[in-house]
């Protein structure tokens, strides 16, 4: 029997960068909260048992709302002030499941990803317990130091991580044990506390989408808005 999956969509952001004046998975495009599109991704998907939202503190009502129609969705709780923070509070809720469930771990504020991504995510844990998806960076990418170039890495190597990342949960719970025991810790990502934390294990990158953007600007917000008029019937 497959094992169970949860997505955990991650909404502990307060979009300072979008200067909405509230957190930006609030914010609407196509005619709904972007929360509620990161969640329906998931809760239409067959291979999605459980949905669990983590959400910014003092808007755990609003979250509440937004979440009640989705079948999927058994919990929703506050998050933390940083990334790192909030997929603790997830880990947390997930102490009773055992080491071999899949868990996705996705950003709200990326209101189109497909069913072909998590698709992907899902076939690659079958034989991996770290999973990452990605698209190749269109641009050159640079190392700089001091307002200088310090190197710069082949363009074909370079890709710009997406989310859901998805991971057995027994993985994830063990990066982040000996993170949280590191005083210098600092994530901007589940997949980069895995990779620093359990370098012997190998994160698998799948593909990712072009669409799978995350709202983070206010001109991130038109172009989300055109893609889901798209959308629409």
């Amino acid at each position: 029997m497959a094992a169970r999956t949860v997505a955990v969509v991650l909404a502990g952001g307060v979009g300072e960068r979008m200067g909405a004046g509230r957190p930006k998975q609030l914010i609407e495009v196509g005619g709904r909260p972007i929360l509620a599109h990161a969640i329906a991704a998931f809760d239409a998907h067959p291979g999605v048992g459980e949905v669990l939202v983590v959400m910014a503190a003092g808007h755990l009502r609003e979250a509440g709302v937004i979440a009640a129609p989705f079948r999927s969705v058994t919990s929703v709780v506050e998050g933390g002030a940083t990334r790192t923070a909030s997929t603790v509070a997830a880990l947390r809720v997930l102490e009773d499941h055992p080491d071999d469930t899949r868990v996705l771990f996705h950003d709200a504020a990326r209101p189109f990803v497909d069913a072909p991504v998590i698709d992907r995510v899902l076939d690659a844990l079958d034989g991996h317990d770290a999973v990452a998806v990605g698209v190749p960076s269109p641009d050159t990418i640079v190392v700089v130091e001091d307002g200088v170039v310090a190197s710069m890495p082949p363009r074909e190597t370079m890709s710009r991580f997406q989310t859901p990342q998805g991971f057995r949960l027994g993985t994830i719970r063990k990066a982040y044990e000996l993170a949280l025991a590191d005083p210098a810790l600092r994530a901007t990502d589940d997949c980069g506390i895995v990779h620093r934390y359990l370098p012997d294990v190998p994160i698998r990158v799948v593909a990712g989408s072009e669409r799978n953007l995350k709202v983070t600007q206010p001109l991130d917000a038109v172009v989300a808005e055109h893609l889901a008029q798209e959308d629409l019937p």
